[in-house]
């Protein structure tokens, strides 16, 4: 696989007939490579490309080949890489004011917040910028709440969260997952976590005592390896919170705004938590935006010094952000992804039987493929095909290209799945 066949030169969300490129040693790419890992820590193990523009479902690296994107910065470029509209909200407000800190008010976080409340259906909104960030936030908040409203003696909240869990990488939220790479000399951790298996009802209420304050949940664990929860779980789950004078968290970082065929993932089950946690797409990749959003029993518990952030709701972010929030319900992306989803995962169940296949998974366009062995060649291979995805939990492969994808473009992409994988 020394030649990378991409796609010749054309305009975007076009298919052309692929050509071959080739890069030798010594290119471009290499030099990029080397500079990075001389300076650069090694917390991360990317496919060996360089990416230099994008535009729409597509990247060119910098040897000029075209690939499809299959990943989507982990389902942060919904709307798809430099949307222009999203440009557009950007460059116009960065001519303007790009940072006030919340020491000063500005003219955009006021629309931002009255946009993401009626689109969640809640009362208020935290914006953060990291996902983690945001999670965190929602940590401190049910905390909150737990004391000063459901009557939690001092100290002893705690909060169930669930066994292969992702909800980001600060030491607090690391200190409870189930992996031990995420945990390895990284303590000692916060206390007040319990950890249940994901999908198991009767260990939820086995777990929750009169000190629980919260259930943190992703409706679909998707760096776990798009793992689905049963059938009625979130429906139970929130009943049984409910049951129990206990806050619901979904943590839809990665499932929200579109990505598994509705607004949130939480919508296939009728479900409204407490609290929302959000971010990635919620700036369409444009920029770091993340929120919490919740009743007012909940975030107005948190007044002037309890939480905040110097760049957290900044007049750059809300307005690229907001922008990112009307394409979403103008191009009617959550629609797009149920039905192009549910189409191409039926497709790729119907035609793809290479025997280290266990298992083909998803919602909406967050699709994966389990395999019994590594699934790094398997992405390795797909990227000389000029298809991009990347391995998460050593085998499994995740496909979640952006929402603006078109019926051709994943037609186009399964092909060289079937060509890899079939």
């Amino acid at each position: 696989m020394s030649a990378s066949r991409t796609l010749s030169p054309g305009a975007p969300n076009t298919p052309d007939t692929p050509t071959v490129v080739h890069a030798f040693a010594g290119s471009a790419t290499d030099a990029y490579i080397a500079r990075e890992e001389a300076f650069g820590a090694h917390n991360y193990h990317p496919l060996d490309l360089v990416i230099d523009h994008a535009e729409g479902v597509w990247v060119t690296d910098v040897e000029g080949n075209r690939y499809v994107d299959c990943l989507s910065a982990y389902s942060a470029v919904n709307q798809g890489h430099c949307h222009p509209r999203l440009v557009r909200a950007l460059v116009q407000q960065a001519s303007r004011v790009t940072l006030t800190s919340r020491a000063f008010r500005n003219t955009e976080l006021p629309a931002f917040c009255e946009t993401l409340a009626a689109l969640c259906g809640m009362e208020m909104v935290l914006p953060m910028n990291t996902g983690a960030e945001a999670v965190e936030t929602a940590i401190k908040a049910a905390r909150r709440w737990g004391y000063r409203v459901k009557g939690i003696p001092a100290g002893r909240a705690q909060i169930v969260a669930f066994t292969n869990n992702f909800h980001g990488r600060t030491t607090t939220i690391v200190g409870f997952s189930s992996e031990p790479e995420y945990r390895a000399d990284f303590g000692p951790f916060t206390p007040g976590f319990s950890l249940v298996p994901f999908g198991d009802i009767d260990a939820v209420r086995a777990a929750i005592t009169d000190d629980t304050c919260a259930v943190l949940v992703e409706p679909i664990q998707c760096e776990a390896g798009v793992i689905m929860p049963p059938d009625g779980f979130l429906r139970a789950l929130a009943d049984e919170c409910r049951a129990r004078h206990v806050l619901l968290i979904a943590d839809e970082i990665q499932t929200g705004l579109g990505r598994t065929g509705r607004r949130f993932a939480c919508d296939h089950e009728g479900v409204v938590p407490d609290l929302y946690v959000l971010g990635k797409a919620l700036s369409g990749g444009m920029y770091p935006v993340s929120a919490v959003v919740s009743r007012r029993e909940v975030l107005g518990l948190l007044g002037p010094g309890s939480h905040g952030s110097t760049f957290g709701g900044n007049p750059l972010g809300t307005a690229v952000a907001r922008e990112a929030l009307q394409v979403m319900v103008d191009e009617r992306l959550p629609e797009r992804a149920d039905a192009l989803g549910t189409a191409w995962l039926a497709e790729l169940r119907a035609r793809l039987h290479h025997p280290a296949i266990v298992d083909v998974r998803g919602r909406g366009l967050m699709l994966a493929i389990e395999l019994r062995e590594p699934a790094r060649p398997y992405c390795e291979a797909l990227k000389t095909l000029g298809v991009l995805c990347k391995e998460t939990h050593g085998t499994v492969i995740r496909l979640s290209p952006p929402l603006i994808v078109t019926a051709e473009e994943l037609a186009w992409v399964t092909e060289r799945l079937v060509e890899v994988l079939g």
